[in-house]
């Protein structure tokens, strides 16, 4: 008979006090010494690249000197490393972007040509990561206490992994995080105590990960002192799964069983070793959640959460108010602030609202620069994004001590897995500073118009797909006239909403049909980080609402109203004012979602295999 999983042992010297405060003077050293941080990173990187053949193409010839790198050192965009990236996929091992060894590629949500941008990574990046992960709960712990005496609940998942030619893994940066041994066998820590276990959370079936999880957590719910996931569409998931399965689930918590569509063997053996029997828990959470109302639910089964620890900036904003039903308004808590090319920094006031959050970058993660930012205020965020900079906009960038209070940057990263001045499409603006070390406000992502999950549309995928689908008029002798998009998130799971307005000559109506094939031809022609959402419906059936004529001519009317110049006035690409999207829902008169899933198949580069 296999044993309970046990976690990890507590080692006799530890103190949780000793290593809260060992975090916290780590964070204020650095951020005291921020610039002397930021020099020596860039010495370290440089030092150890010297004749990497990037730097050697460029000039530096073993060069470390702060100046001398801004001065030779093009600032770039993915596209301009892409070359060196298949170069390296395809087998090519000698030191391209890096003096050590690429041990894998990390797949970005942000897109690049339809498909996943992919960076490379090395083996110890992997403690870097680490070593932010650590800083999370010392700091946490400082506004929310006894946090070490109970249990996180956590909906974590791994996804869908590929090869390159040369035999490299390029997998998401969490997959490769909790993959690793640094998560699968990490020392004993109390905040990282988590009501799932490993095998659940490694387990790739969606579905088989999701209700495992949830399960062993309805079981665990009075340990529970959080709860969350990465992103808030990914936590209301969650709730919206325990909606629809609560009847499974109360059912092998009373009967101490493991539904049979749960046939992974290794979470079997090991739920199967933590759910006992319990009817009474089984009738409590039958009870909450055979109620009309779920406001509250969250505080109503697990009543011990003290915070839910989601991703609610940005994009993700738009889920703040579902999360305050479910949960009666805990707070809601951003923690870290990270990308697939480097992890950056940590919210050092965690219990604040969340369109206060800003993140204390961390000098030693990577050498940080900043390309200043200037923006209209439009109605949408889309920011052009030029493939290279001029001389004069290269001599603009600014160290990470001199950034300006209240002024708007774009990132520029050099890591040491050899990206050199990158830049990673992310705006900021300066909120303040911890010390020496500034702190950002996330901004927007820049280009990116609609966004529900993790996809990430732009301007320009999004006029492609539009123009891709209206040929299902041109039977009809029908154009459209103008259009615009919003992500609408009111329902879970959120779905992009566009508006069309047509101009039809022809006497012959539009079928219902064709306008389902729109819908249709517009998801197909999407990004694959768009169409793998879809396919496990992170994102609902795309919808395009047809409104009267005239209705643009109303919003424009509407936008000078508030001040936009006639002369300078286009049609914004995307909308979130509420009043806007109101005006335009007020004159719809028909409305058609997309009649079936698109086609979504290999998650990486179209050339790679698929090896889950």
């Amino acid at each position: 008979m296999p044993e309970a999983p046990k976690e990890p042992q507590k080692p006799s010297n530890y103190s949780v006090s000793e290593n809260n405060k060992k975090k916290l003077e780590f964070i204020e050293d650095v951020t005291k010494n921020a610039d002397d941080v930021q020099k020596r990173v860039l010495a370290e990187i440089l030092s150890r690249n010297a004749h990497v053949e990037y730097l050697k193409r460029h000039g530096l010839n073993g060069c470390t000197d702060r100046d001398t790198f801004k001065q030779i050192m093009p600032v770039i965009g993915y596209e301009d490393i892409l070359p060196d990236i298949n170069r390296i996929a395809n087998g090519d091992k000698s030191p391209i972007l890096c003096s050590d060894p690429i041990s894998e590629f990390l797949t970005s949500s942000g897109t690049s040509a339809g498909e996943r941008k992919v960076m490379p990574t090395i083996e110890e990046e992997l403690e870097r990561r680490s070593l932010l992960y650590s800083l999370l709960m010392p700091v946490m712990s400082q506004f929310v206490p006894g946090l070490d005496k109970g249990k996180g609940m956590y909906f974590l998942f791994i996804k869908c992994e590929t090869k390159t030619p040369g035999g490299l893994l390029a997998r998401p940066v969490l997959t490769s995080y909790y993959k690793s041994s640094h998560f699968k066998e990490r020392p004993y820590d109390p905040y990282t105590n988590y009501t799932s276990p490993n095998e659940t959370i490694l387990c790739p079936d969606s579905y088989q990960s999701m209700y495992s999880q949830m399960l062993c957590g309805l079981y665990q719910n009075k340990e529970v002192l959080r709860v969350g996931a990465v992103f808030a569409s990914g936590f209301i998931r969650a709730i919206r799964f325990l909606e629809k399965h609560w009847t499974l689930l109360c059912h092998d918590i009373r009967t101490g069983s493991v539904n049979p569509l749960i046939t992974d063997p290794s979470i079997r053996e090991v739920v199967t070793l933590i759910i006992k029997p319990d009817p009474g828990l089984a009738d409590f959470i039958e009870s909450e959640c055979e109620k009309n109302s779920w406001q509250g639910i969250i505080t109503r089964i697990w009543p011990n959460t003290k915070y839910i620890d989601v991703i609610v900036t940005g994009t993700m904003s738009q889920y703040i108010p579902t999360l305050d039903y479910y949960s009666n308004g805990l707070p809601l808590v951003c923690t870290m602030y990270a990308s697939s090319e480097c992890y950056f920094g940590v919210n050092l006031k965690p219990l604040c609202k969340p369109s206060e959050v800003s993140y204390t970058l961390i000098p030693n993660m990577c050498y940080y620069e900043f390309l200043p930012v200037s923006r209209n205020n439009g109605i949408s965020n889309s920011i052009a994004m030029p493939k290279s900079l001029n001389e004069k906009e290269q001599q603009e960038l600014v160290d990470l001590v001199d950034v300006k209070l209240g002024h708007e940057y774009e990132l520029v990263v050099t890591t040491y897995a050899g990206l050199y001045r990158y830049r990673v499409g992310d705006v900021l603006c300066v909120a303040g500073f911890k010390n020496n070390a500034p702190q950002f406000n996330f901004i927007c992502r820049k280009n990116v118009v609609l966004s529900i999950d993790t996809d990430k549309t732009d301007e320009v995928e999004l006029q492609n797909a539009v123009k891709n689908a209206i040929t299902h008029l041109m039977p009809f002798d029908a154009r459209l006239t103008e259009y615009t998009s919003y992500a609408d998130t009111t329902k879970i799971p959120g779905h992009y909403v566009l508006y069309w307005e047509l101009s039809q000559n022809g006497s012959t109506p539009i079928p219902p049909s064709v306008f389902e094939d729109c819908c249709l031809t517009v998801e197909e022609s999407l990004d694959a980080v768009y169409r793998q959402n879809r396919f496990f419906e992170a994102i609902g059936p795309l919808e395009i609402k047809i409104v009267e004529n005239g209705t643009f001519d109303k919003l424009m009317d509407y936008a000078i109203s508030l001040g936009a110049s006639i002369n300078q006035y286009k049609t914004p690409r995307c909308v979130t004012f509420a009043p806007i999207v109101e005006l335009l829902n007020s004159k719809v008169v028909s409305s058609f979602f997309s009649p079936k899933c698109p086609k979504w198949t290999t998650p990486g580069l179209k050339q790679w295999s698929n090896i889950n």
